[in-house]
């Protein structure tokens, strides 16, 4: 294997330079501050943590975990979510804390993907937690949340999609019962949206003809508040009707909110169905073909970390935002200080001030020669290649 050269990275991470620095810190700090009106604390875990605790918790795959040995020879993780460290703590540090919690977060997660994938190894997330409360007020909440989150990002034109785990599982327990494999398939091309496969896998299935139609009855299951009454004619399933139920109950809660022209019922979206257990929903922004959030209830992971409580949650892909929104940082007013030493005092003391002004960044020089400083034609001084709105000089006069 070849050395790498001095200027390569390993496959999947990026240099952020400046502006784009700017641009993921001024989403993260509306986002968070978003979340803190809303009633959620922010909270920060290990970038490490151990693969038995977290990692085997964690919803993410085991082979797209980074993993390592400490020096114990015990095995250690990159974090691959954020979720699940949340829960660890939510069951140790912060087990005498009464529920319902509200938390959020802002953390960079790293997950191993195959080369030609192209994807990110590293990205960020921004996302919030409620944890001990299994309502449809407290998914309807996180769901609000997420798109009032989406906006302070600066994305407005967007679509939550709802889905939820338990309508398949009651409608493959009907149709398919006893045939985990039939199941398992067809669970794999619905997570995947490959609606074409889904197809041609139910006529493989060997189906009697009113059972096959009711199996592909699920893809038109997409639109308003109308799909409850057309799902709930496709199935008697007592767990089918009671996760549509559910689900009505969320959409009412979320015209309450004033939100659910953002959202469509999508019966055929259901998230990780081995971690969630109820409803899920991803956002996806009109000018992209991924989601830019996605979230739902996971009311079993806590048990892994001893305090059993339900949970709902979600996370917006912060790094895919920025690629979604042409908003950019209030621009800053950039000034310079120039001084020679037998006035350094003075000129420090003058940047200092200038500095506690809002949307002011302020550089400062010492030089012995009083420098020349061009003005160019919007008004600004250039110098050393660089523009500044003002430049304040201590030479001798005053500056």
């Amino acid at each position: 294997m070849s050395k790498p050269k001095v200027f390569e990275k390993p496959t999947g991470v990026k240099d952020y330079l400046p502006e784009a620095v700017a641009k993921l810190r001024s989403i993260e700090f509306r986002v968070l501050e978003c979340m803190e009106k809303w009633g959620y604390s922010q909270i920060i875990t290990p970038t490490l943590e151990f693969y038995d605790t977290v990692g085997v918790a964690s919803s993410t795959e085991d082979k797209k975990m980074f993993k390592l040995l400490d020096q114990n020879g015990r095995t250690l993780v990159l974090r691959p979510d954020i979720t699940a460290p949340i829960a660890r703590v939510v069951a140790s540090l912060m087990k005498e804390e009464k529920l319902p919690l509200r938390l959020s977060y802002h953390a960079n997660v790293y997950r191993a993907f195959e080369e030609e994938a192209g994807r990110e190894s590293e990205f960020f997330q921004t996302g919030a937690e409620l944890v001990g409360d299994g309502s449809s007020e407290a998914d309807a909440e996180v769901i609000a949340l997420a798109i009032a989150s989406l906006q302070a990002a600066g994305v407005h034109t967007f679509k939550i999609a709802l889905g939820h785990t338990g309508f398949l599982n009651g409608l493959f327990h009907e149709t398919l019962n006893g045939r985990e494999e039939e199941q398992q398939a067809l669970k794999e091309c619905l997570l995947n949206r490959d609606y074409v496969g889904y197809r041609q896998k139910l006529k493989g299935f060997s189906l009697e003809e009113t059972m096959q139609k009711e199996l592909e009855g699920i893809l038109r299951l997409r639109g308003g508040e109308e799909i409850c009454e057309l799902a709930r004619g496709l199935t008697r399933d007592e767990l089918a009707q009671e996760s549509i139920q559910h689900l009505c109950d969320i959409y009412e809660v979320l015209k309450a909110y004033g939100v659910s022209q953002n959202v469509l019922i999508d019966l055929t979206m259901i998230g990780d169905f081995s971690y969630y257990t109820g409803m899920t929903f991803e956002g996806y922004a009109a000018n992209l073909g991924f989601p830019v959030v996605s979230g739902g209830r996971y009311d079993n992971l806590l048990r892994q970390f001893g305090r059993p409580a339900p949970a709902t949650g979600f996370a917006l892909k912060t790094t895919r935002i920025m690629e979604a929104t042409q908003e950019t940082p209030a621009p800053v007013r950039r000034l310079l200080v120039v001084y020679e030493p037998s006035r350094r005092a003075e000129a420090l003391k003058r940047a200092g001030a200038l500095r506690a002004e809002a949307g002011v960044s302020v550089e400062t020089r010492c030089l012995a020669v009083k420098p020349e400083l061009a003005r160019s034609g919007d008004g600004c001084f250039a110098y050393e290649g660089r523009s500044y709105e003002d430049a304040v000089l201590f030479y001798g006069e005053r500056g």
